[in-house]
């Protein structure tokens, strides 16, 4: 039923959402840290700079990643001369796009819900000599693990469905950076309807299963 092309494709595309979504919750736990205990004159700015993904065309953002990154630039001639390395149409490029492109869909959701944290827990935290990063590890982070939980997997689900950034920075390259989004562009190119289907409806199934599963653990949690 479901052919090599067809399972590499598929896995490809899971590899990449989990990837992209690993290293966002790792980065996202500090800026939100930033935004909700480092705030100044220019915490507008950087929310403003951490939101434009959602409003910018993927076009836009993937083609400055190329400019950025491309041999003839500073940064892209310095990994080209010392690694031998580009990120043009190759997967670490595609996580990269992938990173940049889906950041405010797991910053967005925790620094929401950072906010509206009770401050005198935050107080309380304070009054016992703890630190603000102690206070926003243990304290703040604990009171909104279910956010963190759905903006995780809301992150994940965009990215199985991206396809403007991927195939931009990507290309259409078989085990490399041919994912789920850009096979069923290529199937319905050449009027492939039937693996277009197999592939639309495994998408939709991994991502409902996924989101359902979240909303379900959130009631859980909230029940608790």
């Amino acid at each position: 039923m479901f052919d090599g092309m067809f399972l590499n494709t598929m896995f490809l595309t899971l590899k990449l959402a989990l990837l992209t979504t690993i290293i966002l919750l790792f980065i996202s736990i500090p800026i939100v840290y930033v935004l909700l205990f480092k705030r100044s004159n220019l915490t507008s700015l950087y929310e403003t700079i951490l939101t434009m993904p959602i409003v910018l065309p993927p076009s836009v953002i993937g083609f400055y990643i190329l400019i950025i990154f491309s041999p003839k630039s500073t940064i892209g001639n310095f990994l080209v001369e010392n690694f031998d390395f580009t990120f043009a149409f190759t997967f670490e490029g595609i996580v990269l796009a992938s990173v940049i492109f889906s950041i405010p869909f797991m910053v967005n959701p925790i620094f929401n819900a950072a906010k509206n944290v009770p401050q005198n827990l935050i107080e309380a935290s304070y009054s016992l000599g703890k630190s603000q990063w102690t206070t926003y590890i243990r304290v703040v982070l604990p009171n909104v693990k279910g956010n963190i939980l759905a903006a995780s997997a809301i992150t994940f689900a965009h990215v199985i469905g991206e396809f403007g950034i991927v195939f931009i920075v990507g290309g259409n390259i078989p085990n490399e950076t041919k994912v789920a989004s850009i096979a069923i562009y290529e199937e319905l190119e050449t009027l492939n309807y039937g693996m277009a289907h197999k592939y639309s409806i495994t998408i939709f199934s991994l991502s409902f299963l996924m989101l359902l599963i979240v909303y379900l653990m959130n009631k859980r949690l909230n029940r608790s």
